[in-house]
């Protein structure tokens, strides 16, 4: 009696036609989700981990995140009222008014009047803010200066160091 070689694709055939018969579709699809999930997930994880760590440990100015370009990040900074301007009233209302930072960079503030109060300022008001700073070649831009009503936004807020008053 002759033994018949296999080669190794008549191998993996054979064994993949054991294993198809003996298991259903939905088995095998369970089997590589269990042998591939864990691996994903920790590296997921490590990476969701690292992430966060780096976003607190980092704590920018403005002065540093207008040389570095930065935008999109949440700072807080305090100033002078240089000038009040006009109300943007298309969509959400915003009162709009600059300051010179106490740092150097002027910031055009955009605080929603729609969503938080009016601020009483008027030049030469010493300020202190917190919001999301964008960056702009004259300074940059500081919004979301009030809270989020739905909650899915970090908020910030607007502080007249004369009087103490907080405006979010």
């Amino acid at each position: 009696m002759r033994m018949q070689r296999l080669s190794w694709i008549g191998f993996w055939r054979m064994k993949r036609t054991r294993w198809s018969r003996r298991r259903s579709l939905a088995e095998h699809c369970l089997l590589v989700l269990l042998w591939f999930l864990p691996p994903v997930t920790w590296f997921s994880a490590s990476g969701l981990c690292q992430s966060a760590h780096t976003a607190q440990s980092i704590k920018l100015t403005v002065l540093e995140a207008f040389q570095q370009r930065e935008s999109r990040l949440f700072l807080e900074t305090h100033g002078t009222v240089m000038k009040l301007l006009a109300d943007d009233r298309q969509g959400s209302r915003h009162q709009k008014f600059l300051i010179r930072t106490d740092e150097g960079p002027t910031l055009l503030i955009s605080h929603n009047i729609d969503l938080a109060g009016r601020v009483p300022l008027k030049p030469g008001t010493q300020v202190r803010i917190r919001g999301e700073y964008i960056w702009n070649t004259k300074g940059g831009l500081m919004h979301w200066t009030h809270r989020d009503p739905k909650g899915r936004h970090e908020g910030g807020w607007i502080k007249i160091l004369e009087s103490g008053r907080v405006y979010q």
